[in-house]
């Protein structure tokens, strides 16, 4: 049975729990490249079974959520309260072509719009942190609590990356 978007906001919260999550995404872009540092590409576009995504989908995921993310937030910024629209996000893995997409750029662009929104983040207001916006899937979102959601799902998709390179014994 798949999760509920309640067990889904759990499972990413928890991967943060206890953690700094600006350090988490700080830390993200550089972890991503070491970890397919050496690895054919032709590897990284496997996908481990039919329905689960390969390395290479995965990054280039990365790369366009770093994207809505940041729209998002300047969305949220520029208009507390506004309505945030949520996406299927294997869509875009269809329609994004992200099985052609080259891993290393993937890793690049995820790190420059990572820079863009950890600057954006750093200079914000106490106030401005609690500013939200309503996801269509998740209700009230405030930049706060976005910036923990992503630092979870940093650690959600480098532990899925490292399963999916971790030869089987």
């Amino acid at each position: 049975m798949p999760e509920t978007v309640e067990q889904y906001t759990q499972r990413i919260m928890a991967n943060a729990e206890g953690q700094d999550p600006i350090k988490v995404q700080s830390t993200t872009p550089k972890k991503l490249a070491r970890l397919i540092k050496g690895i054919p590409p032709a590897q990284l576009r496997k996908r481990p079974a039919p329905e689960k995504w390969s390395v290479a989908e995965i990054l280039a995921h990365l790369a366009d959520v770093e994207i809505a993310v940041g729209w998002r937030m300047r969305s949220i910024l520029g208009s507390p309260g506004t309505p945030v629209q949520a996406y299927d996000q294997n869509a875009w893995v269809i329609a994004g072509h992200y099985e052609k997409r080259d891993p290393k750029k993937s890793i690049e662009l995820q790190r420059t719009l990572r820079e863009a929104n950890l600057a954006l983040l750093k200079s914000l207001s106490p106030d401005q942190w609690k500013h939200f916006g309503q996801h269509a899937e998740r209700g009230q979102e405030s930049i706060e609590h976005i910036v923990r959601m992503i630092a979870g799902h940093d650690i959600n998709h480098i532990s899925q990356i490292e399963r999916i390179l971790t030869p089987k014994k």
